[in-house]
């Protein structure tokens, strides 16, 4: 899940924290593969993730300049709104063991972005684009209907789209939630992986990659890893969403296999000449914004090698405790607990 909201790198602006997708042969087996000794099978779950997944919610499909995007919800219409929003190559359903438990007191919808989930794809991707599918989805899905504007929460490269959206367009939201929304450059391992790519597609100017196909369910959830590379112990909540991350798709020799539904090539189609961060330092901010992180994510790792942090005494942060960069992986319960006891104190 990442956040470029830059153009090219320069002097004066810097690219935003990337997790574009990175292939490495040089990770541990519980990185590289944190699925594949269940064989397909079902993690065994405890009884609160069992529930929460069993609280089916509203599944729309919400229009939005041309493309049809995939909205969740939980909670009655009527209460305050809260849109949840899913980082780089992931989908809505990565906040459904989280969203029955914010909406008891809220009404919740997760929205896939476009190219990701079951949302369309598009020719090209750009942050305006990105603020106008949200409100299309807020108001279609009922987030206005509770008297205020909706709280945007966003992780990772959708807290970064949160981010752009409270600059350019406040209007749309009463406060900003990031979570584990980092802004500097990519880390050395997927620079050396990313030159790495562009030697061996020196001879092959095309960007356009296919998307692989797995002759099995089992064969696709073992190649099933988190962007950036990090440990996983719930394989309950890995398994969940690597799940619902694939589709069934013809094979090219016949028959029917496996493959992930986010366009392959969203990275190549991502416009960023519209980035809030090209303007070369922070933004003025008219919603109120918190970010909440883990303790073992990318971001504790780049302050404790002293790189200033883009939003570091502009926004309040929160610290959740032993969790790397997938927060709602490592910690969601904690994760939740956090998140209910700010929206019932904050915004003022």
């Amino acid at each position: 899940m990442a956040d470029d909201l830059t153009k090219t790198p320069t002097a004066a602006t810097k690219e935003t924290y990337d997790d574009r997708p990175f292939h490495s042969d040089d990770l541990p087996p519980e990185v590289r593969a944190p699925l594949a000794p269940f064989n397909g099978e079902e993690p065994p779950a405890p009884a609160w993730f069992q529930w929460a997944i069993a609280q089916e919610p509203e599944r729309d499909f919400v229009e939005s300049m041309g493309i049809k995007l995939e909205a969740l919800s939980w909670g009655e219409r009527g209460k305050p709104g809260l849109l949840l929003v899913h980082g780089n190559s992931a989908h809505a359903e990565w906040w459904s063991p989280l969203a029955p438990y914010l909406a008891k007191d809220y009404r919740v919808t997760s929205m896939s972005l476009a190219g990701m989930g079951n949302s369309d794809w598009r020719t090209t991707y750009r942050f305006q684009d990105f603020a106008a599918d949200a409100e299309a989805v807020s108001r279609a899905t009922g987030l206005y209907e509770g008297g205020r504007k909706p709280i945007y929460i966003g992780h990772s490269f959708g807290g970064g789209q949160v981010f752009y959206t409270a600059v350019r367009h406040p209007e749309q939201m009463h406060a900003a939630v990031l979570v584990d929304t980092g802004f500097g450059g990519p880390p050395p391992e997927v620079l050396a992986e990313r030159q790495k790519r562009a030697e061996l597609l020196a001879n092959n100017p095309s960007p356009d990659r296919p998307t692989r196909v797995y002759p099995t369910l089992a064969a696709a959830l073992a190649r099933f890893r988190l962007m950036p590379p990090q440990p996983a112990e719930n394989h309950y909540v890995l398994d969940f969403i690597a799940r619902r991350s694939l589709k069934r798709v013809p094979m090219p020799d016949g028959g029917e296999g496996w493959s992930w539904k986010f366009d392959p090539n969203m990275w190549e189609k991502l416009d960023r000449s519209d980035g809030v961060m090209a303007i070369g330092g922070m933004p003025e901010l008219k919603v109120p914004m918190i970010h909440l992180y883990g303790d073992k994510s990318r971001i504790i790792d780049r302050r404790k090698a002293g790189e200033p942090g883009f939003l570091d005494g502009h926004v309040p942060e929160i610290e959740i405790p032993d969790s790397h960069h997938h927060v709602m992986i490592d910690q969601p319960l904690a994760l939740v607990a956090a998140l209910r006891t700010l929206l019932g104190s904050w915004p003022h």
